[in-house]
């Protein structure tokens, strides 16, 4: 979509564009998502660490790559990316279809040093030992900090291979560099074939990886760990809700039978109460067959 057409046209009829997009190709780059000053903001919060964290070690991670999550304590507007609305519609419109609700599964920083080789492909879904083709596990959202290039590193992507999930590799020349400006975004599902690209320049190559998964899975972060009750308190509920402190009904993730940010407050009793948390068709159907037993119950000779 042109971005002179998208900035006119209304937020669902982009967001349908772009979903289209990432249906159909798998991935789909969003410009200007963030402004300049934002994107220097957040390169200023984030150097520190970049400086202090070692390289990586492994053939996976990258050698010459530098990396570190727990990026809600690290900036405060790494809250502005992890709550796009307009990211948060179209992962919420792929994820939906086979969840409740869906959590943060990482928010990470990469920075790729000059010489760091090509990335091995893979597909980030396969973290997860469950079938494959049937559904998406996962979208990523990757955040240029920098001028995104084939030649600094560009994640690259193989379009189509989201269909093509039987095939673990595919030729190097069906993939394509994302190149974007920073501030723009690059979505793109679990299912996706990519690497992390080759950097030829002579300049690192920094992003923000952040991804949202099903909310009955297990996230690649221990959301909850990194964010304990007296740091989530102090999120906006809907975050909270993305790290873990809500329930994916039919009652799943509960703290004593109530949603974990009950842990928010420092006055709760020392017993609660345990409340069901169902889908409303399964609090119908229960209700429904409850009511007709009590029925017959009524019915029964003394």
């Amino acid at each position: 979509m042109d971005a002179r057409y998208a900035e006119a046209a209304s937020p669902a009829l982009v967001a349908a564009s772009y979903l289209a997009r990432l249906h159909e190709e798998g991935y789909c780059v969003i410009p200007n998502l963030l402004g300049t000053g934002e994107v220097a903001e957040l390169n200023r919060d984030l150097d520190p660490r970049f400086e202090a964290t070692p390289f990586c070690q492994g053939d996976f991670y990258g050698e010459t790559t530098k990396r570190f999550g727990s990026l809600l304590k690290r900036s405060s507007l790494a809250q502005r990316l992890v709550m796009h609305p307009l990211v948060l519609s179209m992962v919420r419109s792929v994820l939906g279809r086979h969840c409740d609700s869906i959590l943060l599964n990482l928010t990470q920083a990469i920075e790729i040093h000059p010489g760091a080789p090509e990335q091995f492909p893979h597909r980030d879904q396969d973290m997860w030992g469950g079938p494959k083709g049937s559904m998406e596990y996962l979208v990523n959202v990757m955040w240029p900090l920098v001028p995104f290039t084939d030649r600094n590193g560009a994640t690259v992507v193989w379009p189509g291979s989201h269909r093509e999930q039987d095939m673990p590799m595919m030729p190097p020349d069906q993939a394509i560099a994302a190149a974007m400006e920073a501030g723009s975004a690059l979505l793109f599902l679990g299912s996706t074939l990519h690497a992390g690209g080759a950097n030829r320049a002579n300049l690192p190559r920094r992003g923000i990886i952040v991804s949202y998964c099903l909310g009955w899975l297990r996230p690649f972060e221990a959301q909850t760990l990194i964010y304990p009750p007296h740091i989530a308190q102090s999120f906006p509920a809907e975050l909270a809700a993305l790290l873990g402190y809500g329930i994916h009904r039919p009652n799943l993730g509960n703290y004593e039978g109530q949603p974990p940010s009950v842990l928010f407050d420092e006055c709760r009793p020392e017993y609660l109460q345990a409340q069901d948390a169902l889908k409303p068709d399964q609090a119908a159907f229960v209700a429904q067959v409850m009511s007709a037993r009590r029925m017959s119950s009524q019915h029964l000779p003394a």
